[in-house]
This record gives structure tokens, sequence and C-alpha cells, in this order.
């Protein structure tokens, strides 16, 4: 299989990360609140500029947190692999939209360990 990155161990490395990434509880905590946004302001509120500014980066924070491991697999499918980008889009947005969005996944973590496993146990 061609990979974004020449390394096997890499891609493979972080194919395992980012499924396990998807099955832990922070990654459920930073889902929910970027799920929600109106709920997140309506429980963050801080008045002016510098309020604006502190909840702009208190959920950012969720939202990064929700979906940067599945970012970095750019890296596996190569970052311009247009169809790659389309996947992983479609995903993450089927995540905070969907009602089983959570379930998702949990699904699509355990998909990407044993497809980083399976990348490992073939070259080794």
């Amino acid at each position: 299989m061609q990979t974004g990155t020449s390394s096997v161990w890499l891609g493979a490395g972080l194919l395992i990360a980012s499924g396990i990434w998807q099955l832990t509880p922070v990654k459920n905590v930073c889902l929910r609140h970027c799920r929600a946004p109106f709920s997140f302001l309506a429980n963050h509120w801080h008045p002016g500029r510098a309020g604006a500014f502190r909840m702009g980066v208190e959920h950012g924070i969720y939202c990064l947190g929700c979906c940067w491991f599945l970012m970095g697999l750019l890296f596996v499918g190569g970052i311009m692999n247009i169809y790659w980008i389309l996947g992983l889009s479609v995903l993450v947005l089927a995540e905070k939209t969907i009602p089983m969005g959570l379930w998702l996944g949990r699904i699509a973590g355990l998909g990407l360990a044993a497809w980083g496993v399976f990348l490992l146990a073939t070259t080794a």
C-alpha cells in the first residue's frame, strides 16, 4: 500500500494512535462540547471582546481535541490526496452532526487501529 509517508512504521503508528484516541473519554468530552456550540456559549459566556476571544479559544481547543489525530492521518493517506481529505472530512462531519456520530467514531477508531496493526503485521 502506498501511503503519504514513506515510513510504514510511522503510518501504522499514526493509524493505531488515532484509532485509540477515538475510543478515549477525553475525545468524547471534546466531541460533546464541539457538537453543541450554542450550549457551550450559554454555559461559558464571558462579556466583551476579551470574553469573546476567550470563548473562541476555549471552544477551539475542544474542537481541536476532537479531531487532531484525524487531521494527523493526512500524513498517512497523503496531505494533498483529495479522496483521503474527503473521507476524513465526511467522518468528522458525521461524528459531529448525526445522532449516532459517537458510535461511528468508535467504529472508525477500531477500524483505524486494526488497519495500523495489519500494516505492522504485513511488514514484519
